[in-house]
């Protein structure tokens, strides 16, 4: 632990974070494989105070481990923060995964009452629940399970998916209905546990970024009103690493009044057709197991299959 020097992370970091998560992978095999610009587009995040709500450790070049929280662009009764980090392999059972989350979460203090002091804080860690010692770290700290979040994967073979309902069109993403894709997700995630509205700033980063697919990310309309969209995301360096051209399906969803009429499973289909058409092995996406809406049954009826489960523990501060 002395041996290391600490300090805040900068944009100028990417490459050694890529590289630090690159060495997590190998010991957790999590399935996530970094660029130097994927984990820059972490990095300039709006909504990360790298310089109050950031820290790692370097050994020389090497970033042993480092945390960064997010805070939430908007918040009512409770503001949830994510709390992200990584020990490398090389550097763990030293104490320094305790000390970066230790840090983490008076970070999260700090820019909580920076931006949302009248909500009820609460600290989030999401993550896979089979990397070794995770759970006995964040209990130790006081964090609880509150949710789990199923990975699910789709082969792409022997697609026998339904088609839209008459007066319903679908069109790919253009700079033009950018918006549109925007303000569908924001209203149509408006009741799903844990989410708030992404500004545009936020939108860029997250989601029209270099992960972006733009040619299978579809919007939905009837008599011309957007009411479904599907975005879809794929990681070069996850196909570098596995050989395996995976379309991840990052947003899924309709207006509340377009439920539990096939639409969404359509217009899922829809983009299962186009991945296969252009050359993806899988799709893939993430789903909260207690989903009131039954997503989780619809997935599965489309052809998806759990793979990896993820839990998110919480700290009510």
């Amino acid at each position: 632990m002395h041996d290391l020097t600490w300090r805040p992370l900068t944009p100028r970091d990417a490459q050694a974070s890529a590289d630090l998560l690159n060495a997590m992978e190998t010991a957790d095999g999590i399935g996530e494989n970094y660029t130097a610009e994927d984990t820059l587009q972490e990095l300039i995040d709006p909504y990360a105070d790298l310089e109050r709500a950031s820290l790692a450790a370097f050994d020389g070049d090497v970033m042993a481990g480092y945390l960064k929280i997010r805070f939430k662009p908007s918040a009512e009764e409770v503001h949830r923060v994510f709390l992200d980090g990584g020990v490398h392999p090389a550097y763990r059972r030293r104490g320094i995964g305790a000390t970066l989350v230790d840090a983490g979460v008076a970070a999260a203090k700090v820019v909580h009452e920076l931006h949302h002091p009248s909500a009820k804080l609460v600290v989030d860690v999401n993550r896979p629940e089979r990397i070794a010692g995770l759970a006995e770290l964040v209990r130790s700290r006081g964090f609880v399970p509150v949710r789990y979040f199923q990975r699910m994967e789709h082969s792409l073979s022997a697609l026998d998916v339904p088609v839209l309902p008459d007066g319903f069109a679908v069109e790919p993403w253009s700079k033009r209905n950018n918006e549109d894709f925007r303000n569908v997700r924001n209203e149509a995630y408006r009741d799903h546990w844990g989410a708030v509205p992404m500004p545009a700033d936020l939108w860029r980063n997250k989601i029209t970024n270099q992960t972006f697919r733009p040619d299978v990310s579809f919007l939905l309309r009837e008599a011309g009103h957007a009411v479904g969209v599907l975005v879809t995301m794929s990681w070069d360096a996850d196909t570098e690493a596995t050989g395996v051209r995976d379309a991840h399906f990052m947003v899924i969803g309709t207006l509340r009044e377009y439920r539990r009429r096939g639409v969404a499973g359509a217009l899922m289909g829809h983009a299962l057709r186009a991945a296969a058409g252009q050359g993806y092995d899988r799709a893939s996406l993430n789903v909260d197991s207690a989903d009131p809406l039954g997503a989780f049954g619809v997935f599965e009826k489309a052809g998806f299959v759990s793979t990896m489960r993820y839990v998110r523990w919480a700290l009510e501060v």
